[in-house]
């Protein structure tokens, strides 16, 4: 299965020779799943054909804001609609989560509570499920059909599963320890200092990352994440 990965942001360049870049780091979490992979940059506005260019797509995070005026967003909501209309599995996480939601008719914003950064911990229907985050903007509004599958006291819509065709996912599944603490060396400078602080001494505790990979590819898959 071909899974087409939608680059929507770079990591900061000191870290690049360390981490790669976002899709490498899908690629590591989505390993064992017998996927093949192909990346768009569609960030610096390189764009697939259409949908029918892979069977699946990942749209990654990024620094921008899904709701900035910035020549890669419409085309990409065009694809994200086209890509639903078509019937092809899509994950979105982070900038991809909100995206998703605001090109099918929710609605993203600056959260008013701050930064998310560091592990948290998220009420996934009925389980606790520790991830990293590292993100202001929310998804503040669901778009039609979208039903809520985790959330906490700080991100109301932190998963969201669009029926059997888009999972999305707040979070950073993708994220380690060094690639949080190379956002927090590289850009932290707008997060409140007491999260920065809070985010660095939980850096080695345990994820659940792994178990949201196997949910995406699960998704891929068969359609479902349980």
């Amino acid at each position: 299965m071909k899974i087409g990965i939608l680059l929507t942001g770079h990591v900061p360049e000191a870290l690049a020779p360390e981490l790669g870049d976002y899709d490498g780091m899908f690629m590591s979490l989505l390993r064992g799943e017998d996927f093949s992979f192909e990346t768009w940059n569609v960030v610096d506005m390189v764009f697939p054909p259409g949908p029918e260019a892979a069977d699946g797509w990942l749209i990654t995070g990024s620094r921008h804001g899904a709701y900035e005026d910035l020549p890669f967003i419409p085309p990409l909501e065009d694809f994200i609609r086209a890509a639903h209309a078509a019937d092809r599995p899509l994950v979105g996480v982070c900038f991809g989560h909100q995206i998703v939601a605001q090109a099918l008719g929710g609605k993203v914003e600056k959260f008013p509570g701050g930064w998310s950064v560091g592990r948290q911990g998220y009420n996934w229907q009925g389980s606790t499920v520790h991830l990293n985050a590292w993100h202001q903007d929310q998804v503040v509004e669901r778009p039609e059909g979208a039903t809520v599958v985790a959330s906490s006291d700080f991100c109301a819509n932190a998963a969201l599963l669009y029926g059997d065709r888009i999972f999305t996912v707040q979070a950073h599944p993708e994220y380690g320890p060094a690639e949080l603490g190379g956002l927090i060396t590289h850009r932290s400078a707008a997060v409140e200092p007491d999260r920065v602080a809070a985010a660095r001494e939980t850096l080695a505790d345990p994820l659940d990352s792994a178990e949201v990979g196997r949910m995406m590819g699960r998704f891929f898959r068969e359609r479902r994440i349980a």
